[in-house]
Order: C-alpha cells, then structure tokens, then sequence
C-alpha cells in the first residue's frame, strides 16, 4: 500500500488548497509566499523580507512533515521582478547548502501584491547530503 499523507500545519492558507503531501518517498509542498503562517494573510517586505519569510514558511511545512531543507531535492521560484534575481542568487545559500536542489526560477510573475513565492519537492528517505553522486 502506498503512503499518503496530509501536512496540514507549519504554515496554512486561506486559500483553496493543502500545505503538504507525502506521497510515498516524496513531499510535495504547495507556493509559500510572504504571509502570516496562522491566517494566510499577505505581509508585504522587501524582496529580502518577502524571501525570506516565504523560505521558512516552507521550512516549518518541511519539519511538521519531520523533514528539513536539507531533504528538498527541487525548487521552483517565481520572482516578480527580474532585477531582483541577483539578490535571490545571493541569499539562496544560505538556506540551501551543497549540494544545492535542482531549481527553476520563473521571473515577472506573481502580480503586483507578491514578490516572491517558492514550492518544492522534498526526499523523504534521505538528505541532499547523502546522494550518491554519479
């Protein structure tokens, strides 16, 4: 039987959908953007604010599902501004060590209320850290 599990807190939504799944080996996390972890509600920033919250948001969705982010194994990051890029670049590291997820970063997106939102796919048997490399 496979596993499937529902990660309901470290971070939820007003909004219509789930913080986390665990489908077997994989943790499937929904956008997390700059809000209040309780009420959904947006908390404007700074690129770096934005960024920053919406990271640990997604960390405290990674650890009631028992994981870290050294388990994520792919980002995908959506940025309102290009020019915002080299900052992103900048402050990415220090969140996510080597070997760094693999990741796709979409630019001039996300309207005008959001400057930053990230999803990804966590390992759940494993850390980054501990991958074979080929």
């Amino acid at each position: 039987m496979t596993m499937l599990k529902l990660i309901d807190s470290g971070a939820r939504s007003h909004l219509p959908f789930s913080p986390a799944f665990i489908a077997g080996d994989l943790m499937f996390v929904s956008g997390q953007a700059s809000v209040d972890r309780d009420t959904g509600a947006i908390i404007p920033g700074t690129f770096e604010e934005e960024m920053r919250r919406s990271i640990e948001n997604l960390r405290a969705i990674l650890k009631a599902g028992g994981l870290s982010l050294d388990h994520v194994v792919n980002v995908k990051a959506y940025l309102a501004n290009e020019a915002d890029g080299e900052l992103y670049n900048r402050i990415y590291p220090e969140y996510f060590s080597d070997p760094r997820p693999s990741r796709s970063t979409i630019v001039g997106v996300l309207g005008t209320k959001l400057k930053f939102e990230l999803d990804c796919v966590a390992y759940v048997g494993a850390t980054r850290q501990q991958a074979q490399r080929v």
